[in-house]
């Protein structure tokens, strides 16, 4: 297809489990914590069953374009999970840039949640838009 660009979208954070809760991990080792005012951490607004989903679908995307996995298959075996499930979260990672940064901000619109996205969303980023918002394409 003549003119066809892509956007790669990097989101480097880490999430792990201390102490039975989940902790954001930042680029620069920064901890995010709930209600924390502290310097350099960032506190935790976002829903976090749809941030470690994001994050899964974008860690799951690189290991397919590093050749880790040769499939979906492949990869959904090796993680112990249903092969629906993988393209459920790879979707994800074909939400706008600002869709993405929203959902981490905790700022994504009410009908942004992670059931609704995992039953499908449009392919174009105009139509994603309008389907969460209201807002024309």
């Amino acid at each position: 297809m003549k003119g066809v660009t892509s956007v790669t979208v990097s989101v480097p954070l880490t999430i792990r489990r201390r102490g039975g809760r989940k902790q954001i991990i930042g680029p620069d080792g920064a901890v995010a914590r709930q209600g924390d005012g502290g310097a350099g951490v960032v506190p935790v607004r976002g829903d976090p069953a749809l941030i470690k989903a994001l994050a899964r679908g974008f860690r799951w995307r690189r290991m397919l374009e590093e050749g880790r996995y040769a499939s979906i298959s492949e990869m959904a075996k090796a993680e112990g999970v249903e092969r629906g499930y993988v393209g459920s979260l790879l979707r994800l990672t074909l939400l706008p840039p600002e869709m993405a940064e929203a959902i981490l901000a905790g700022q994504q619109p009410e009908a942004v949640t992670l059931p609704g996205l995992l039953e499908g969303v449009p392919v174009g980023w105009g139509e994603q838009k309008a389907a969460f918002t209201g807002a024309p394409q």
